[in-house]
């Protein structure tokens, strides 16, 4: 069994609306989703999707089943909006840690 980022870690919410794609309107998101999280406000590299090296303002860490695509909107409780720019999952296999998965935004 996978064990889980314990839920008393899990301090904050933020609105996630998953990127389905651009039409000739502009970006198309679904609708948004609440998401307990654990904030972490520092500035790091991270390589995109797309192989750049782009500056993520942001981060979070949620639950292993959240997998916002790249671009997703997000929405942080003080009320900024950001987009996703890559994801990273922490998978604790039979080790006694935690799994989860870590979202950095822009």
């Amino acid at each position: 069994m996978v064990k889980q980022i314990p839920g008393f870690l899990l301090q904050h919410e933020v609105s996630v609306e998953p990127y389905l794609g651009s039409s000739s309107k502009g970006d198309v998101y679904g609708p948004p989703e609440t998401v307990r999280c654990l904030i972490d406000e520092k500035t790091q590299q991270v390589t995109s999707p797309g192989g750049q090296i782009v500056t993520s303002g942001s981060s979070y860490i949620a639950r292993p089943d959240h997998r916002p695509p790249p671009n997703s909107r997000v929405t942080l409780p003080d009320g900024r909006k950001t987009k996703v720019i890559t994801i990273a999952r922490a998978d604790g296999g039979r080790l006694p840690v935690p799994s989860n998965t870590q979202v950095f935004l822009h």
